[in-house]
């Protein structure tokens, strides 16, 4: 497991209630707020207040798949816990972190904290033992569970090694 799947991993032991996530209530938790924001460009970005203890995860508000923003989200929660300090300057009193498909180390961590947030390596593992294969209409089910796409959950398997990549 990577260090930002375990960071996810010890978020999800304080703050996770229920399972499904409830990003909202992890969000205000952690002194996050999300909006929905009229974007070209990117699908979300963080603004990490000039302390850097709060912030706004905006999310692209014409995304129409609410498993992507939920990924998107979590993804951008991910750059809140693990990348404190972003070069990338607004202005003075902010800073952002931009999900923009690049393939860089940061991209990668967020991608596997946002990952292992929303489809816990326990849960699916558990998950798995129940449904006894992963054929495709045992991938969606796990989809509609963790309330991520089908496209997400077979990454996901496929990493944790549960899958064959097509």
């Amino acid at each position: 497991m990577t260090p930002a799947a375990q960071l996810a991993n010890c978020v999800a032991a304080k703050f996770v209630k229920a399972d499904p996530l409830d990003l909202v209530a992890l969000c205000h938790e952690l002194g996050l707020r999300i909006r929905e924001v009229s974007a070209k460009g990117f699908d979300g970005a963080l603004i990490r207040s000039k302390a850097g203890q709060k912030g706004i995860v905006a999310v692209k508000a014409s995304i129409r798949e609410a498993s992507r923003k939920r990924f998107t989200i979590a993804h951008e929660i991910g750059h809140f816990i693990l990348h404190k300090g972003m070069s990338l300057h607004v202005d003075q009193d902010f800073r952002i972190n931009l999900r923009d498909g690049s393939t860089n180390d940061e991209e990668i961590d967020a991608n596997a904290f946002a990952a292992e947030l929303l489809m816990p390596t326990d849960f699916i593992g558990r998950d798995m033992q129940k449904t006894g294969g992963v054929g495709q209409q045992a991938l969606e089910r796990l989809a509609r569970r963790y309330q991520v796409s089908a496209r997400a959950m077979e990454i996901r398997l496929t990493n944790l090694g549960l899958k064959t990549p097509l």
